[in-house]
């Protein structure tokens, strides 16, 4: 069994973490968890996550994402995070800053007032475990469904893409069918709701 466990930066702001990961579309959440299950794979109980995205004023979609810093301010269990996130290989290999904040509506202003603009509200509940240097996690995302998330924090020296290639392989080997995605929450929720107002 591969070892899944992503140690989270919250409350060190001066240090940058490289998170890396893959997302897929869940196809067969029986499968999946079955799949799981096997391999001695237990889920923690679901956590309601609400995270508002944010993108520097000027950045808009269909631009590249990559060198660009974009933030996201969550709460889950009324606790509030600040994350900061720069893709540096492609959308899903990020240098991350992440720090806990008192009063998520001070902390929304104030990142309008640094310069970024409110983009996608992203409701989800999510399920993980922790394997290892590996977490995996299983999100159930309001307007898009279930996606599969498999992360890492990568250290000085490692490539993001190949990282991501061996976390793809843990993917595969579990046997369902799961659908790669190479797009951020943000993003599939936007589309969706594109797709619907047509």
């Amino acid at each position: 069994m591969t070892n899944i466990d992503v140690p989270q930066p919250a409350g060190q702001t001066a240090m940058a973490a490289c998170e890396v990961e893959v997302k897929y579309r869940v196809v067969d959440l029986a499968a999946l968890e079955a799949a799981l299950a096997a391999r001695g794979i237990v889920l923690s109980a679901p956590v309601v996550q609400d995270d508002q995205a944010y993108a520097r004023v000027g950045w808009e979609y269909g631009q590249s994402k990559i060198g660009v810093p974009f933030a996201r301010l969550r709460t889950e269990r009324g606790r509030h995070l600040l994350t900061v996130k720069t893709p540096v290989a492609n959308e899903q290999s990020c240098v991350e800053h992440e720090t806990e904040v008192a009063d998520r509506d001070q902390m929304d202003a104030a990142i309008q007032q640094m310069g970024f603009y409110p983009t996608v509200r992203i409701r989800k509940v999510r399920r993980t475990v922790a394997l290892g240097l590996v977490s995996l996690c299983l999100d159930e995302v309001d307007g898009i469904g279930t996606f599969l998330e498999i992360e890492r924090i990568i250290g000085a020296g490692e490539a993001g893409e190949q990282v991501q290639a061996e976390l793809d392989r843990f993917a595969v080997s579990l046997n369902v069918p799961l659908e790669r995605t190479s797009d951020t929450y943000d993003s599939l929720i936007r589309a969706a709701g594109m797709v619907a107002r047509v």
